[in-house]
């Protein structure tokens, strides 16, 4: 009898921990699930975002004969300094105007 008993208490423990793998599979169904959505969805993303990039370096291209990042910042750079340039000339030139202007009514 007692060979018996050995004989079915691993087929007892193996039922009982196939039923625990089990439940744990399922408890870990739902994380499964989500991290496979976000993998579909980042894999979708990427493919948007590449096609994006390219959309944008093309323009990049035609707008400004240019796609290199570091060109393209140098030219927004030089932009800024030469707008900085003009109001500076703009400042200048209203200060003259009103100059004029303070010397006429000072003639008066």
């Amino acid at each position: 009898m007692e060979r018996s008993r050995k004989g079915q208490e691993p087929e007892s423990r193996e039922v009982g921990s196939d039923v625990e793998a089990l439940k744990r599979l399922e408890a870990l169904q739902p994380a499964y699930e989500r991290l496979r959505a976000d993998r579909i969805r980042a894999e979708s993303d990427v493919e948007r975002l590449t096609a994006e990039l390219a959309a944008a370096r093309a323009q990049a291209r035609e707008e400004l004969g240019t796609d290199d990042e570091a060109e393209i910042r140098r030219m927004i750079e030089e932009a800024r300094a030469e707008n900085a340039r003009r109001v500076e000339a703009f400042a200048q030139s209203l200060r003259a105007v009103q100059d004029r202007l303070d010397a006429l009514d000072a003639g008066r």
